[in-house]
């Protein structure tokens, strides 16, 4: 996610690129299809069509459901990957914590100031002015966050970024916002400020536990013991609900942290995996990619019997097809092949954890997000993972995912682009009009999204072949 900490992968990883471009696109995409009219499934499930109030005591899972802890698991994966980059490179943890402290508040500030120049925050009803208030928000993000060549004078970066920051500054402070108010702190983006979170804490978490992976994991004990006990008073309350500085940090944020550490241990089985192999990965074995091929299915049916609630026979059926899938492995012969042994298991150690958990707390739920939501997430997210290596991380095997990687490797970007970018020049441009006359129906409604969402692959592709990243 962080262009210069976070996303510094070998060439030979760009399954995480891969992952991470998945969950970025696929998130932009849910919030621009229609709403309404589409099936449940399109949807977050405890914001069911038509009208789409929350229903907090609505259990199930969709796709839409799953994006948000797809991202922060290629997140947590990351981590050991660059930190410990810098750690071969001789860095002291403690410049290297200081680093992700320095990242911790670009990420923060960028949620502020993202909130405040989205254009339906803005306005409820954007106009003219509205659009390009939003348009001009977006360029003056580039001189905030770019990563500047080092090869530019020193003077002169310092000269971009002090203009970038004063006209950003002197926009929000000219802005209002139609309940009269003007800057806030606690107007912010809710996703980056617990990705601001999960990388602050995960980050230090895994320097301080970078050796012992199984101590990291025994720390999601205490954290599922506050998580149980905190309506029970006492100290575990205490701690739950400590919140020196509320408008970024709250301790409930870091339940997310049961999909993070995970994912820092497949980044530290991946990160073994490259120190022992200099070479490409050998084309996988036929059985692996015939394993490969299981997980869209085991994708597809948890997503189908989740929300429709066959509970006990997803249960079932996943368990069956887990041990054949353990059964079917090869033998193992390369780092990789034990790299791809792992991850099997590690991801269907979660996902069953999570189906076992599923009737706990009334079903499985992303708001508010339940034990049974973060195991099943951190599962099929590792198993997808693995699919993707076994499809992607091979000699050659790169063709086909450009748009993918280029979105993953500037996924903030991509993140902003549909609403601050293409959004405002499709309705300053009165193509909107032209766009919606020919996409009327539901499905056509769908399939303009898609558009859309090809449109800001596109975009991100452009800046990410420049070599323009935002380093957030």
């Amino acid at each position: 996610m962080v262009q210069n900490l976070f996303s510094a992968f070998d060439d030979r990883v760009r399954s995480l690129d891969v992952l991470r471009g998945i969950a970025i696109l696929a998130m932009v995409l849910s919030g621009v299809i229609p709403y309404g009219v589409l099936p449940a499934y399109m949807y977050h499930a405890q914001i069911p069509p038509p009208t789409h109030h929350f229903q907090p005591d609505l259990p199930g899972l969709t796709w839409v459901d799953l994006v948000f802890p797809f991202f922060l698991f290629a997140l947590g994966a990351a981590l050991p990957l660059a930190l410990g980059r810098r750690l071969a490179r001789g860095e002291s943890p403690l410049r290297i914590a200081g680093q992700i402290g320095q990242r911790t508040l670009l990420l923060a500030s960028f949620a502020i100031i993202l909130q405040h120049i989205r254009p339906h925050v803005i306005n409820p009803q954007p106009d003219r002015l509205t659009w390009l208030t939003a348009l001009l928000g977006f360029v003056l993000l580039f001189p905030l966050y770019t990563r500047i060549s080092k090869r530019i004078a020193r003077k002169w970066r310092l000269l971009i970024r002090t203009a970038g920051w004063i006209s950003m500054i002197a926009l929000l402070g000219i802005l209002h916002y139609p309940d009269g108010s003007g800057f806030s702190l606690y107007r912010s983006d809710i996703i980056l400020v617990v990705l601001t979170n999960c990388i602050f804490f995960g980050g230090l978490l895994w320097l301080v536990t970078r050796n012992h992976p199984g101590l990291r994991l025994a720390l999601l004990g205490f954290l599922l013991a506050l998580r149980l006990t905190h309506d029970l008073g006492g100290a575990s309350a205490w701690i739950w609900n400590f919140s020196p500085l509320p408008w970024i940090y709250r301790f409930s944020y870091l339940k997310y942290l049961f999909i993070v550490l995970p994912a820092t241990v497949v980044g530290d089985l991946l990160a073994g995996a490259l120190s022992r192999e200099t070479d490409d990965p050998k084309e996988a074995h036929k059985r692996w990619m015939a394993l490969s091929w299981f997980v869209p299915l085991f994708l597809v049916f948890c997503l189908v019997g989740l929300q429709n609630r066959w509970v006990w026979p997803t249960l079932i059926v996943t368990l069956v097809l887990a041990v054949i899938m353990v059964g079917m492995q090869p033998p193992i012969r390369t780092p990789w092949d034990k790299l791809y042994s792992y991850l099997l298991k590690f991801g269907l150690y979660w996902l069953l954890l999570g189906l076992v958990f599923e009737p706990f707390e009334g079903g499985i739920k992303k708001d508010h997000s339940t034990l049974s939501y973060y195991f099943v997430s951190a599962g099929l997210a590792t198993l997808l993972l693995l699919s993707l290596m076994v499809w992607i991380d091979q000699k050659g095997g790169q063709k086909g995912w450009s748009l993918l990687i280029d979105a993953g490797q500037n996924p903030m970007i991509a993140y902003v682009g549909i609403a601050n970018a293409i959004q405002p020049v499709f309705h300053l441009t009165r193509l909107q009009d032209l766009l919606v006359a020919i996409t009327p129906t539901p499905w056509l409604g769908f399939l303009r999204a898609l558009f859309l969402t090809f449109l800001l692959a596109l975009l991100t592709r452009f800046f990410t072949r420049r070599r323009i990243f935002w380093r957030t």
